[in-house]
């Protein structure tokens, strides 16, 4: 009885032997005192630099990313408990002064080293606009960020913050550090810390996989470990952990600079990180001054060698400094959008070869191109230098778009200019624009079940410009040749060269008639006044004319056929009004949606503005089945109106368009606005 109880004793000894044994394999724990090389992989424009890692340097739009070389495991792949790591190490960011940094770095967590197609400033080399918040990215990182970037919701341009997954923070606080009055008091105080004044700041970040807590410190280097930490949240990694990821850091810079050093880091995946030793750290050479860097000391002998030659001298450096001023101007600055370089798109699109077009229009060509680099596909716009509107329809677009985000508008990446040529870069939309899918000849035939998403798409995108966004934009340009189609299909507005912004309830004051024949509202077209109305009555033409398969301007008709409103119109008072539809569908749709959908388009063209029904109500009938909606007359009649205003131009103003369309108004039958 004993021995078999000596035996059982000695066999569970030797299995907790053997855990402890695996649990301590599987744990990663090191101190970096200064860096020699070893066990560190740098990319980008990382650098090791007298025992210190230099993230960054002087040159903008770059990064720089520095990896422990080995994976570290941080999740049981078996209880599924992501396990309780911390991290602590010093840094030191360089700005060009201390308001103005450029762009951050972060501590990251991530399944590979290597992130394909990442972009510089507030992407800190991480992600880029097309995969930012995508949940398979699988990172955790803590910014430490010196630009407050409004695209991704920072809160200012001095903070720390935590992100998943994304460069918008979900939690962000001020840098600092919190103390208290004496240890039984319960008052405390912050001391804010400027990120980018070239103090050498510690940082201490730990991770409770029990309790699932992550807590983030910072203080001067020396101070103790702040008793309070800056921030303190409730977070559970492990969908966003992979069983094994890689530990490091990043950094980038944009349009303004900044050097980003790292001085000494610990890690333990599995505990508390061990201790640095602060005397060992390597000294940190200061940012050189200006009065002694060699650019300065150049402009000393240009300017004595300019005091020599006189006033030549003086008009050539008038005009150089011209010339720089052209380079980069304040409405730049303001939009906040990655810029390329000139040659880096010219070698994307092989040149601007016409291989590589995929349409022209009025303001230029636009050529599909590949980063070298990265292996990323976009569409450049490269505006007319003939157009003699090129910079105003450029600052337009850069305006319009520049900021709006939403899933039915084709995304604005970036620009580029260089000697009078004004680029513009977008997201590449591998189906191109509707017009080719349309009356191209491709021999693809669009199912109706695929037009009634477009519709729904345009609709959905026409109403965020008139109501979702913090001003109200209106397009005046809506056709299909400006709705591009993404891999799955979905409908993209683009090209926003004629958009115009106004503040909400404002009264637009535009007086030039803009557009495309086919498509403008008839008030428009003869007052030069546009308002959202005008761009539903376009909505309402491209419906039909995707309904219908045809140009809203058919000239291989006869002449009372040529114009596709009033074929519609037509038939619709024969009590035919299926027969518009294009007959390559076969009869393949839903009758009774069909006919819905186009009435609505009827309406949307109503010759009287007041009559037409708002974009919001145009997406409650597509996606939602609403009622066809039906407009107050408001002061002035409705067909008085319309055929009084317009009875010089447009055939629906004779008299039995007249009873066609008080037909319409009698017999659509729809909810009030």
């Amino acid at each position: 009885m004993k021995l078999t109880l000596t035996l059982r004793c000695a066999c569970l000894l030797f299995i907790l032997r053997i855990s402890q044994q695996v649990s301590a394999q599987e744990s990663t724990s090191f101190v970096f005192n200064g860096f020699n090389g070893n066990n560190i992989s740098l990319s980008g424009a990382a650098r090791f630099d007298r025992g210190l890692i230099k993230l960054t340097n002087s040159t903008t739009r770059q990064f720089g990313r520095a990896f422990y070389s080995r994976l570290v495991q941080v999740k049981d792949s078996n209880a599924q408990v992501v396990s309780s790591f911390s991290t602590i190490f010093v840094f030191c960011i360089s700005a060009m002064t201390k308001t103005l940094g450029g762009h951050g770095m972060a501590f990251v967590m991530a399944p590979k080293q290597g992130l394909d197609g990442a972009f510089p400033s507030q992407y800190f080399g991480l992600l880029n606009p097309s995969n930012d918040g995508n949940s398979s990215n699988h990172l955790l990182v803590v910014e430490f960020d010196t630009v407050q970037d409004l695209d991704v919701g920072d809160r200012d341009d001095n903070h720390v913050g935590i992100d998943i997954n994304s460069m918008r923070s979900k939690y962000a606080e001020t840098a600092g550090y919190w103390t208290t009055q004496s240890k039984a008091s319960h008052e405390r105080s912050k001391t804010v810390i400027n990120l980018k004044s070239e103090e050498i700041i510690q940082a201490w970040i730990e991770y409770d996989g029990r309790s699932q807590v992550l807590n983030v410190s910072i203080a001067p280097v020396g101070s103790p470990h702040p008793s309070i930490p800056l921030l303190s949240v409730s977070l559970d990694l492990l969908n966003v952990f992979e069983e094994k990821m890689y530990a490091g850091f990043t950094a980038s810079t944009g349009i303004l600079v900044g050097t980003h050093r790292v001085l000494a880091w610990s890690f333990n995946s599995s505990g508390e990180a061990p201790a640095l030793d602060l005397s060992l750290l390597p000294s940190v050479f200061p940012v050189p001054s200006l009065y002694s860097t060699r650019k300065f000391k150049e402009g000393i002998g240009l300017t004595i060698l300019i005091l020599f030659l006189g006033v030549c001298a003086l008009v050539g450096l008038g005009l150089y400094r011209r010339s720089q001023r052209e380079v980069v101007e304040d409405w730049e600055l303001e939009f906040g959008l990655h810029r390329y370089g000139y040659k880096e798109l010219q070698k994307a699109t092989k040149n601007f070869s016409d291989q590589e077009l995929l349409g022209v229009g009025g303001f230029g060509r636009v050529y599909r191109g590949v980063l070298p680099m990265s292996g990323v596909e976009l569409a450049v716009k490269r505006l007319s230098r003939e157009s003699g509107q090129g910079e105003r329809e450029f600052i337009a677009e850069m305006a319009s778009t520049g900021r709006l985000r939403h899933r039915n508008l084709v995304q604005l990446l970036g620009w580029s200019r260089c000697r009078g040529e004004l680029l513009l870069v977008y997201e590449y939309l591998p189906n191109r624009s509707l017009d080719k899918l349309l009356h191209g000849n491709s021999g693809k035939v669009l199912r109706w079940e695929q037009r009634h998403n477009i519709l729904k798409g345009i609709a959905a995108g026409l109403h965020y410009l008139h109501e979702g966004w913090e001003q109200q934009v209106l397009h005046r340009d809506v056709k299909s040749s400006n709705v591009l189609l993404d891999a799955d299909m979905n409908a993209k507005v683009g090209d926003f060269g004629l958009a115009r912004l106004f503040e909400h309830g404002e009264n637009p004051h535009t007086t030039r008639v803009v557009g495309t024949l086919g498509y403008l509202a008839p008030e428009f077209a003869r007052t030069g006044k546009a308002d959202t109305s005008t761009d539903v009555y376009s909505f309402g033409v491209l419906l039909l004319e995707i309904v219908a398969g045809r140009h809203p301007i058919e000239h291989r008709v006869s002449v009372e056929d040529c114009l596709l409103v009033d074929r519609v119109l037509d038939l619709y008072m024969k009590g035919r009004l299926l027969a518009v539809t294009d007959p390559r569908l076969e009869g393949l749709f839903n009758a009774e949606e069909m006919k819905k959908v186009i009435e609505l388009g009827l309406l949307c063209v109503h010759p009287n503005p007041l009559r037409r029904p708002s974009m919001q109500q145009a997406v409650q009938v597509l996606m939602y089945h609403a009622s066809l909606p039906i407009a107050d007359l408001g002061e002035k009649n409705s067909m008085s109106y319309s055929l009084a205003e317009n009875s010089t131009s447009y055939s629906f103003a004779s008299s039995s368009a007249s009873q066609a369309w008080e037909s319409v108004d009698s017999s659509i039958h729809l909810s009030g606005r």
